[in-house]
């Protein structure tokens, strides 16, 4: 029963953690939107407070409005990749429990030299997190396999890296949970950032296109969408790549945690059983 602990770890983190995405990336593009038209596109930041003639010299949010209908979706793109950021952090944070996991596994490498296996459970229960969960499976199926007479060693040893495998597995999806947000956004911001930069020359190009004096007003335009289009799918693909590379070296330190801690319980047992 108390090995079960992964398991409805897993489900808690799973009701609110499945239907997240679908409630956070709809309200982050209303939210975008709402900011390009609102504050953006205020009316004081324009010439004659008309938001369909030129922005005021130097008002940067003016400026910014001006991008186009492409900004909105870039910004709506920014706001995901933050709060998914702020949500991988929470996670992880809970993941990686009360205390500092290398001195937890330290801890349980002297609980199982000591032979105190209740020890061992109860620095679990006091650290939580997934580490502590798949080693506390372990711990778990330890004890169990030494009132076990009726097994081979090698049988016991592969009972218990199996518990610690199949603990694992239940808990590394809530760790790598929404990474592939941050991934696809790495990659679709410059696109699309791209997309509203070519928009952009397309309309300066029209401008200059004019017969007589170019269109100035125009060009201006143009530029400008092509710029800031730019700049906000480079910088938001740049954010989520930092992040993502960041999250996925902090799942593999954990995931590395884990992985020693089940190596100290089988090569404990080995040892004690020889």
């Amino acid at each position: 029963m108390t090995a079960a602990k992964p398991t409805q770890a897993k489900q808690q983190g799973g009701g609110i953690g499945a239907i997240f995405p679908f409630i956070a990336l709809p309200l982050c593009f209303v939210a975008s939107t709402l900011v390009y038209l609102y504050v953006f596109g205020a009316s004081h930041h324009f010439v004659d407070n008309d938001p369909t003639k030129d922005p005021l010299p130097g008002d940067y949010f003016g400026t910014i409005y001006k991008g186009g209908f492409i900004v909105p979706i870039l910004l709506g793109m920014f706001f995901i990749v933050v709060v998914f950021i702020f949500e991988r952090f929470i996670t992880l944070r809970t993941a990686g429990g009360a205390g500092s996991s290398d001195a937890f596994v330290r801890n349980i490498k002297g609980f199982l030299d000591r032979g105190d296996i209740s020890g061992g459970i109860a620095a679990c229960d006091k650290q939580k997190g997934s580490i502590a969960n798949v080693v506390r499976a372990g711990l778990t199926k330890y004890a169990e396999m030494e009132k076990t007479p009726n097994l081979e060693k090698d049988q016991k040893i592969l009972a218990i890296q199996k518990e610690v495998e199949e603990a694992t597995t239940l808990e590394l999806p809530m760790l790598e949970k929404n990474l592939n947000i941050l991934a696809t956004l790495a990659s679709v911001a410059t696109l699309v950032g791209l997309f509203g930069t070519v928009l952009g020359m397309i309309r300066a190009f029209a401008a200059l296109a004019n017969a007589g004096a170019p269109d100035s007003s125009a060009l201006a335009v143009g530029i400008s969408e092509a710029l800031i289009n730019t700049a906000l799918g480079i910088g938001t693909s740049a954010l989520a790549i930092v992040f993502y590379n960041y999250f996925t070296s902090r799942i593999d330190g954990m995931t590395y945690s884990i992985d020693e801690a089940g190596f100290s319980l089988s090569q404990t047992f080995a040892a004690k059983n020889h």
